[in-house]
């Protein structure tokens, strides 16, 4: 059974949803798109403040289907190629996406799936949560942007120990890492992250945006990035959210 992608609107958070719990949830080329456009959405409805990534049922993603690698590899590899394509703009869009993206983790996530987590803002995983970059215990290099995240995150020598390897790590090295950002119990996760997602929607939107932004850019040289810097606070003070808050902040210290 291919996996899908549900959505689901609770206050002011879009839940997307991978739903295909027979095969834990493993991605397929009918989500890509679908992510895709859920995002598109999202990003213009004002109502929507923050999206939570989840996977229904007692895993959060598998990653990529053997079966379909398998079949792919002996003959047809320019439709992989095409499905990893679309894969990689997924993985973009959530990166660029202006509002945050919580992933919220039970379970397993390998392969594909930790690459799909990595490549939200930020990780609510379950106590009991494993992840596994499987990629070389099948004899395949990462894809979804994995190495990129993890050389970010980690540096180059713990990226590659991890990438090499493919050992489990637990949720538990996961927030030792800083790749992981907050534990629940087991069955929690959810709703934890959708907590969180809720109270990031309580911060303007404009402020959002342009903290992820400079965020994902912060690599290039300090010079650019202090004028990038400089470019947002200008936009951001001008707008109506800034003059209410500095107004309500002022007001509070005369008391």
């Amino acid at each position: 059974m291919t996996t899908e992608l549900k959505t689901e609107r609770r206050g002011h958070t879009l839940v997307m949803t991978l739903s295909g719990p027979a095969t834990r949830n493993a991605l397929s080329p009918q989500v890509y798109a679908a992510g895709v456009e859920t995002l598109n959405m999202a990003e213009a409805n004002p109502e929507v403040g923050a999206v939570v990534l989840t996977g229904e049922g007692d895993h959060f993603c598998a990653g990529g289907d053997l079966l379909r690698l398998s079949h792919n590899r002996q003959h047809d590899l320019q439709t992989q190629g095409a499905n990893l394509e679309a894969f990689h703009q997924w993985i973009e869009a959530l990166r660029s996406f202006p509002k945050p993206v919580v992933a919220a983790v039970e379970g397993v996530a390998a392969g594909g799936g930790v690459s799909l987590a990595l490549a939200c803002d930020l990780i609510v995983a379950s106590e009991s949560a494993r992840f596994v970059m499987a990629y070389s215990k099948v004899a395949l290099s990462p894809d979804g942007g994995a190495s990129w995240h993890l050389a970010r995150a980690l540096g180059r020598g713990k990226a590659l120990e991890l990438l090499w390897l493919g050992e489990q790590q637990s949720a538990q090295q996961w927030l030792a890492l800083g790749l992981a950002h907050r534990l629940a119990p087991a069955g929690q996760t959810l709703e934890q992250a959708m907590t969180l997602a809720e109270q990031l929607s309580q911060v303007a939107p404009g402020v959002l945006a342009s903290v992820k932004e400079l965020v994902n850019d912060a690599d290039r040289p300090l010079r650019p990035h202090l004028e990038a810097e400089k470019q947002h606070f200008l936009v951001n003070l001008t707008r109506p959210e800034a003059g209410q808050a500095i107004d309500q902040f002022l007001q509070g210290k005369r008391r």
